[in-house]
């Protein structure tokens, strides 16, 4: 099993220094947002290759970080979570008109890069059914049948290496052109009462 764990650089106070360096781990996203999921650990994992480009030395500087994220609430929690990004500052915004799962940018000298999951990662299965699910068009059965083809893929997510599942392109010339929008379906708690 592959560590899932992000190492981050913030001020070490409300008016301090870029000097308090954090390692954050799936556990702590977890809390963050609820619950373990595929899509959470997606998340974290496409950061974690992405990162790396922007921050070759491994340490994150959130302070110097802006993120777009697809809307899923696991991989919107996990953008901010792992970069500090946030609409009201200008460094987090969500669309599901970009090509990819994210696209990030160091502030400092607008390197960007695009996040994205490999071709035939992720079981087709998963998707379809998980549409059905935001329809509302499932039992409570197949709810649980989906749970466990998710729970079978953050398995097989957690024993490669990040790399191995998604792939990061540098985007040149990136213009940050933020679009607030907040008409997205929260579609983690949409079947909450199905019994």
């Amino acid at each position: 099993m592959h560590a899932q764990n992000q190492k981050v650089i913030d001020t070490d106070f409300s008016k301090g220094q870029l000097t308090n360096i954090q390692e954050l781990k799936y556990n702590d996203l977890v809390k963050f947002h609820g619950h373990s999921c595929d899509g959470l650990l997606e998340g974290m994992q496409a950061l974690e290759v992405g990162l790396h480009i922007l921050y070759p030395d491994g340490i994150v500087d959130r302070t110097n970080t802006r993120i777009i994220s697809r809307s899923s609430p696991c991989l919107t929690d996990a953008a901010i979570y792992l970069t500090g990004g946030r609409y009201q500052y200008n460094t987090f915004y969500v669309t599901d008109s970009i090509p990819g799962m994210y696209i990030l940018q160091r502030i400092d000298n607008k390197r960007t890069v695009i996040v994205n999951r490999k071709d035939k990662v992720k079981p087709d299965i998963i998707d379809i059914m998980g549409k059905k699910a935001i329809a509302k068009e499932l039992s409570y059965s197949q709810l649980r049948k989906l749970k466990r083809l998710e729970e079978a893929y953050s398995r097989k997510l957690k024993k490669n290496k990040p790399e191995s599942n998604f792939i990061v392109k540098l985007l040149y010339n990136y213009k940050w052109a933020p679009v607030l929008n907040n008409s997205f379906i929260k579609t983690d708690i949409i079947n909450k009462d199905v019994k």
